[in-house]
């Protein structure tokens, strides 16, 4: 080997050597741990499995540079306290659902679900294209978070009830679990609403301390066993028609991260969006039919009397949360408008479609 190359090549291998040892050190200290505490049981089907599967696919797509640690309800903090964990810099981030701060701010209840309001497609558009993102910063920067969509369940099933529900009036004395402004509408009609976390809903319906409880749909709701308590299974529910789920993260933590950290935890967050949605959308038909025929569950609707009761006591819930603040006004005066645009033209679209296909076909 010529002298001039021996010293070319050895130059270039002790940069290399020296790399290597200033930059094993600095990839360590330079990653960046994400303490994540949810709102559900650990394994939980459908929203459990979900938050766990974006919690871990963070760390894979950031190749180890955040590693995520996460918590299920009860295993660092309940469940409905991981909101003050995560604001308050104990964690850096809760995966909820944001209607469960209402009692904070009414404004919270609509990103995740509000009665009468979108589903989520719609909710979807309005969010990333309709401003709705924009009002989420700006009720998030009040209490120092920073929200992102993380999940969706579509639009929801009226509820488990262990009586008929033939008319509002059936409503009254009821003690149902139901969260966000639902809850404030059933109140309206008379019944004793309840909140609570998902885990405790099934010991609370068998008991009887509670007669009947929303969850979500067929494909979640058949692993909680709701129908070994409550036979009578109510569609549409008014209360969640669709929306989405919550990666709230501490701001002060989000505003440390580099832009291409931050680029990386949306899009992991809007994979999972996806994700979830879609696979609620894929089991709910299946699973409806197992509660049904194998369970002896009876599948109900609200009569269009129950439900204009519904719509009634739900103008005044809104009306009750415009008066909250400006913020809740501006809020609401956004989404009710994005609503109308964006449910006008899905009812001479997708609605009228689906209708039309299911006619001609005889999907029942």
């Amino acid at each position: 080997m010529k002298r001039r190359d021996f010293i070319k090549t050895a130059g270039v291998a002790g940069i290399a050597t020296a790399a290597s040892t200033i930059a094993a050190p600095a990839i360590a200290q330079g990653r960046k741990e994400m303490v994540i505490v949810s709102t559900w049981p650990r394994d939980f089907p459908g929203l459990g499995l979900s938050a766990q599967r974006l919690a871990a696919r963070i760390t894979e797509l950031t190749e180890g540079s955040i590693t995520t640690q996460y918590f299920a309800a009860g295993e660092r903090v309940g469940a409905f306290d991981v909101f003050d964990e995560v604001a308050g810099g104990n964690a850096q981030a809760y995966i909820a659902a944001d209607y469960y701060w209402k009692g904070k701010h009414p404004g919270w209840a609509y990103f995740t679900s509000v009665p009468f309001g979108m589903t989520t497609i719609e909710w979807n558009a309005w969010i990333k294209f309709k401003g709705g993102q924009a009002l989420w910063d700006e009720i998030g920067g009040e209490f120092g978070l920073k929200c992102l969509p993380c999940g969706a369940t579509g639009t929801q099933m009226g509820g488990w009830f262990n009586k008929e529900i033939e008319s509002a009036d059936d409503l009254k004395g009821l003690k149902m679990r139901i969260p966000g402004l639902g809850n404030d509408v059933m109140a309206k009609l008379g019944a004793s609403p309840v909140s609570l976390p998902g885990g405790q809903i099934y010991e609370n319906l068998v008991s009887g301390a509670i007669d009947a409880t929303e969850w979500v749909g067929p494909y979640n709701d058949y692993f909680m066993k709701f129908y070994e308590a409550a036979k009578y299974y109510y569609h549409p529910g008014f209360h969640e028609p669709g929306g989405g789920l919550s990666m709230g993260m501490n701001a002060s933590w989000w505003g440390s991260l580099t832009q291409s950290e931050k680029n990386i935890i949306t899009a992991a967050s809007m994979e999972e969006h996806a994700a979830q949605y879609e696979e609620t959308m894929a089991f709910n038909g299946e699973y409806l039919s197992r509660l049904i025929n194998d369970h002896g569950v009876e599948l109900k609707r609200f009569s269009e009397d129950t439900y204009d009761a519904f719509g009634e006591a739900a103008a005044e819930v809104f009306e009750e949360t415009r008066d909250h603040s400006a913020l809740a006004k501006k809020i609401d005066d956004n989404f009710q408008a994005s609503l109308r645009e964006l449910g006008y033209y899905q009812s001479i679209a997708e609605v009228a479609y689906s209708v039309e296909r299911n006619r001609v076909l005889g999907i029942e």
